[in-house]
């Protein structure tokens, strides 16, 4: 019989397909806009799609899966057929959180496999900003993990009915930065992020940080469909989305490099968001749920239709790699441009 907290991955993963449709109501991604280049100047075979992220982290494309599921017999089964379909397509992989692994050395399997399946593959260890040195050397050393993310998932954890009700998290983040040997990540788990937020963390010595905004896999809703002990339904919409985190982040005095995830849905969807400062994207919520609904073969073939089409779109914009895309003129629309001007963004 599983635990009590692979139960809990379980059902994460059952609500995050229950929830999905209701969370991309609205593609926020639809408010950017980018200006047309007729003269690109260039050919599909001069597009170089390799991002480097930091010493030692090079990704072959400028999206990879990101951080999923875990903990549970489920989560294995899942993350085995990730990270092959990771391997054959030589996309870096991050896994769900391993503090689950941690304390139920049971559950190391379902994290253990993607370094299985994908041996030669960037592997993104996971875990909260509360994580001492101890436990994270330990998850990375359990994966062999090329970096580590560090999770913020404040609002998550106040939905959560067992959840942390103490938030110190930016010296201990700071020390994990100062003290691994592997690149760190610093995400949000889908509610976006300030300039301040991102000033905070560069201070702090961070030098990757992933916006992940709001738009994909909402853990307030998720949490909230498992709280039975107050309504929190008033969160759905809590946080900045994708987008305006991004900008957020092209205004914050920060030289970190940003990444960014939350309700990425397509290659457009990446191609804008380097557009708008970011040097990767994770996508999540989007490939889970072609795998749940119509099995490995097709998210396999979307896979292969992304790494299609993400170099013809880079030609179109006339840019050989992805770092280019910054260069390219857009114009915004609606409630993003309108959050743009308030928070003084353009």
């Amino acid at each position: 019989m599983e635990s009590q907290q692979a139960h809990r991955k379980d059902e994460h993963l059952s609500l995050a397909t229950a929830t999905y449709q209701r969370a991309h109501a609205h593609h926020y991604f639809d408010q950017v806009r980018l200006i047309h280049n007729a003269l690109p100047e260039m050919a599909v075979k001069d597009v170089d799609h390799r991002v480097q992220l930091a010493a030692g982290l090079q990704l072959e494309w400028p999206f990879y899966l990101e951080a999923m599921t875990g903990g549970s017999n489920q989560a294995t089964k899942i993350n085995r057929t990730l990270a092959r379909l990771a391997s054959k397509h030589h996309l870096a992989m991050a896994t769900g959180s391993l503090s689950v692994a941690l304390k139920e050395p049971a559950t190391r399997p379902s994290f253990t496999v993607v370094r299985e399946e994908s041996p030669a593959g960037i592997v993104i260890a996971n875990l909260g900003a509360d994580a001492s040195l101890d436990k994270a050397r330990d998850a990375i050393r359990i994966l062999n993990a090329d970096a580590l993310e560090l999770h913020l998932n404040a609002a998550q954890e106040l939905v959560m009915p067992e959840g942390d009700r103490d938030f110190h998290w930016l010296a201990n983040i700071a020390h994990l930065v100062d003290e691994l040997d592997v690149p760190v990540i610093v995400k949000e788990v889908g509610f976006g992020m300030s300039r301040s937020t991102i000033n905070q963390l560069q201070a702090a010595g961070v030098k990757l940080i992933n916006v992940s905004g709001r738009g994909g896999t909402n853990f307030a809703m998720i949490e909230d469909r498992r709280n039975h002990q107050i309504d929190l339904t008033d969160l759905a919409d809590w946080g900045q989305t994708t987008p305006e985190a991004l900008l957020e982040a092209r205004k914050s005095r920060s030289r970190a490099t940003i990444v960014a995830s939350g309700g990425i849905t397509s290659p457009l969807d990446v191609i804008k968001a380097g557009v708008l400062g970011a040097q990767a994207v994770g996508v999540a919520g989007y490939f889970l749920n072609i795998l749940i609904r119509d099995g490995a073969a097709a998210l396999d073939q979307a896979l292969t239709d992304w790494q299609t089409e993400i170099p013809r779109l880079l030609t179109l914009l006339g840019c050989r790699n992805f770092t280019e895309l910054q260069q390219t003129p857009f114009v915004l629309t609606g409630d993003l441009y309108s959050y743009a001007q308030q928070r003084h963004l353009i």
